[in-house]
């Protein structure tokens, strides 16, 4: 379901990416990320997503508050009815490009040049400090050009709900949506030419769409006018928790969101 620096487990994956006009920020793509977490290594552990965009900082990070429900939501909107059933983010260090700062359960590490990720940890504390070999962000460097790398440190051996991780960005490619999904749970890089389980609900919108578009999503009343700035009204999306499927990212063309066709989802092979 996505890179961690050592062995864990990751299950119930919700990711959320949309597209929509910001009042300050313009055109922009928002990215939803949430997991149920067990650390199974003996240390501290973390999670690692690559972002497409460019010139990210701790600003591009989103609070939900004490609403640890944003996704699910979403979810619930798409999900067919018979399967019914984050703390602020502070800046402790900035160098040259990566930024260290503390976001609900992780300690995050953001980077533009993911080489100086083993330097930063330093400033991650000891508790939530994985040991991560050199050869990992050099993968990270060279098949993922341009794009931003999000390090989610914790020590957290017990599966539970983290608060969703929501970014927005300019996106590098107009024409897709890429939701980060590529898996490798033992800390070595990713093997490009494995198979994998995925476990996703995978949920997409727009602005660009009218009423008839979707599934409307109930944000509640109490959801901060900030955050809803950055949200849809209404989200289509499907469930991939089936079979095998190449290692890799889930893409949706532009145009295929436009249409509403979540069926469309396909898998971008780096």
């Amino acid at each position: 379901m996505c890179v961690s620096t050592d062995d864990a487990d990751f299950s119930g994956t919700f990711a959320y990416a949309g597209r929509c006009g910001h009042p300050v920020h313009g055109r922009i793509e928002v990215l939803g990320y949430q997991n149920r977490v067990a650390n199974l290594a003996p240390g501290p552990n973390a999670m690692v997503l690559h972002v497409p965009a460019a010139g990210m900082t701790r600003e591009n990070f989103l609070s939900v508050g004490r609403d640890g429900a944003v996704l699910t939501r979403m979810v619930d909107a798409v999900r067919p009815p018979v399967l019914m059933a984050g703390g602020a983010a502070t800046m402790d260090w900035l160098d040259h490009g990566v930024e260290v700062f503390e976001h609900d359960v992780y300690t995050v590490v953001l980077a533009s040049d993911p080489t100086r990720i083993p330097q930063a940890l330093e400033q991650v504390p000891p508790h939530k400090r994985p040991r991560v070999g050199d050869a990992l962000f050099q993968f990270y460097a060279d098949v993922f050009p341009g794009h931003t790398i999000v390090l989610c440190c914790f020590d957290n051996a017990d599966a539970r709900w983290a608060k969703p991780l929501l970014l927005w960005y300019r996106p590098i490619d107009p024409d897709r949506l890429v939701v980060p999904a590529l898996d490798s749970h033992t800390g070595e890089v990713p093997d490009l030419d494995a198979w994998v389980r995925p476990d996703h609900w995978l949920v997409f919108g727009t602005d660009e769409v009218g009423p008839e578009w979707g599934h409307p999503v109930d944000h509640g009343r109490a959801m901060r006018h900030k955050l809803r700035e950055f949200l849809p009204d209404r989200v289509i999306g499907v469930q991939v928790a089936y079979g095998r499927v190449p290692n890799g990212d889930f893409v949706l063309a532009h145009d295929d969101l436009l249409r509403g066709d979540a069926d469309k989802v396909g898998r971008l092979r780096p």
